[in-house]
């Protein structure tokens, strides 16, 4: 079995991708994921992905190569990281009582033969109707400044939501373990 890598330095994919007990290693590519001239966000979003497993590519030739990125848009406008607290005052309050869709694009690259799968969910969330203290609260508790759209659904972030809309839970955090195994069992690979 080639060994396994995710092109990541996300904690969240790491912890995701735990979860199927494979044995593999996380390797952050480094790489500028500035958008490219007249990009729109969704090709962005998918480039990404196959970018960062084709760059572990190049020092891991024998491997299969897990790329994901994400993007959120509220409203149709792209929202970021939030970065620091006010930043992420400013998503909440906008995103009160609004529908945010996130799009988790996947791909997996075998190394070795050129083979690659790739894929995009969409995970559409409806926030709650915020107060200001209620955003307050949450962010004291969760900083979630290393999160698109100032929540994390795995923790306190799940309620400041009404409902979610996807067709594989953990593609909101960041990586669709559902599609994952799929192409993992078109590479030979059973989990469990």
């Amino acid at each position: 079995m080639p060994s396994l890598v995710l092109a990541s330095g996300s904690p969240y994919r790491s912890e995701l991708l735990a979860r199927l007990r494979l044995p593999f290693e996380a390797i952050a590519p480094h790489l500028d994921e500035s958008p490219l001239p007249n990009e729109s966000p969704l090709t962005t979003c998918e480039r990404l992905a196959e970018t960062k497993a084709r760059k572990i590519a190049e020092t891991h030739p024998h491997a299969l190569i897990v790329g994901s990125d994400q993007i959120a848009l509220l409203q149709g406008q792209l929202i970021g990281k939030p970065g620091n607290h006010a930043n992420a005052v400013r998503q909440l309050q906008q995103a009160s009582g609004q529908e945010m869709a996130f799009h988790t694009a996947l791909c997996l690259l075998n190394a070795m033969t050129g083979q690659i799968q790739r894929d995009r969910v969409v995970s559409t969330v409806r926030y709650r109707i915020l107060s200001d203290n209620q955003i307050e609260r949450y962010l004291k508790a969760d900083q979630p400044y290393d999160c698109a759209g100032s929540g994390r659904i795995e923790t306190l972030g799940i309620t400041l939501l009404e409902w979610v809309k996807s067709d594989a839970q953990t593609a909101l955090i960041g990586l669709p373990l559902i599609r994952l195994t799929t192409m993992l069992r078109h590479e030979g690979i059973e989990v469990p």
